[in-house]
């Protein structure tokens, strides 16, 4: 039987898809220069996808170990903290502007990258997960008691800068270029390949000839650049950081169930995951205020039991998963058991 569309057809049906959405993502700032009146509805959906699209970029970045190398990191979002703190303390104690500041608290996340990762990468399984928790708790607390430096409890205050068009943009732009990036490393290169082979079988990888220390580092130290730069993003928007508002432990929970909501290991499973979980949370937060997190652990248990390939991994195998065997006992339709059958037969 031939195929509706062919495989040629729905690469490019995907293609001006996702650029017909990037565009429309593109002029959205635009319309409250259109429609003045509604300023203030154009502020607030702004302000929601710049959210959504930091979101996006630290769920790829997570993906990067956790995804296609099979380190899960539980500790993630410690890069995330290193990167406000390096650009708030250089705003904020040395006065250097933004735009460089930024690139310092990247250029502090993916150091500290390299120096634990150095130690906590020769680690297996949940070892690894472990140290990297210890290693995110032992920061919090060093950067509490650091008070000279970084006003330990009492946190550090930036200088105050309101402008949604921008960091809608910036963030835009980043989650784009991560998410391309991933996709390039993964789709086009050796290296990316070389991930995958570590994932699957360390050892062998190393029989062939891969040097798996240095790819894991490599990778490891590429994702907290990022997640140190949203980090600087963030608390630039936020204009104040802590200890307890930027160390938050849920924030690597958040992008583990993203993850694995979406696809673990694949390009697009963060960046849907990250959209129906954002989403999903605001309604939850409207419904179920005092009863949201008992309610995201509940989604969190039900994502691991029927969609333990995200939904990306549901929708390329349908037989996988719980819900793909659902899918195929109701939705197949009886032309195509017939024509099951009539193949059968022949």
């Amino acid at each position: 039987m031939k195929p509706l569309v062919t495989a040629w057809e729905q690469y490019h049906l995907g293609k001006w898809s996702i650029l017909s959405l990037v565009m429309l993502l593109l002029l959205l700032p635009l319309i409250q220069f259109m429609v003045p009146e509604q300023r203030l509805v154009t502020n607030s959906l702004l302000f929601s996808f710049t959210q959504l699209f930091m979101l996006v970029t630290l769920a790829s970045n997570w993906n990067m170990t956790g995804g296609f190398t099979g380190y899960i990191d539980f500790g993630h979002a410690v890069f995330f903290g290193l990167g406000a703190y390096g650009t708030g303390i250089m705003m904020a104690k040395v006065g250097l502007p933004f735009g460089p500041s930024l690139i310092v608290g990247g250029v502090v996340a993916a150091l500290f990258a390299v120096f634990i990762g150095s130690a906590t990468l020769r680690l297996k399984g949940p070892y690894f997960s472990i140290a990297m928790l210890g290693t995110f708790v032992a920061m919090r607390e060093i950067v509490r008691v650091a008070r000279p430096l970084t006003g330990g409890g009492s946190g550090l205050t930036l200088p105050p800068y309101l402008n949604r068009p921008l960091f809608y943009y910036v963030t835009l732009i980043q989650a784009i270029m991560v998410v391309g990036f991933v996709w390039w490393l993964i789709k086009r290169t050796a290296f990316g390949k070389s991930l995958i082979a570590i994932r699957e079988d360390e050892v062998g990888a190393e029989m062939r000839g891969i040097n798996t220390t240095l790819h894991k580092i490599t990778i490891f130290w590429i994702a907290a650049f990022s997640t140190g730069v949203v980090g600087g993003l963030w608390a630039f928007q936020n204009t104040f950081i802590n200890p307890d508002v930027v160390f938050l432990e849920s924030r690597t929970v958040d992008l583990v169930m993203i993850t694995m909501l979406g696809g673990l290991g694949t390009v697009t499973g963060p960046v849907i995951g990250a959209t129906v979980i954002y989403w999903m949370r605001d309604v939850i937060w409207a419904n179920f205020l005092q009863f949201h997190l008992i309610v995201q652990g509940l989604v969190l248990i039900l994502i691991v039991l029927f969609l333990p390939e995200g939904i990306v991994g549901t929708l390329r195998d349908r037989s996988g998963t719980t819900i793909g065997r659902l899918w195929g006992r109701y939705f197949t339709t009886g032309a195509d058991i017939n024509h099951e059958e009539a193949e059968a037969g022949t």
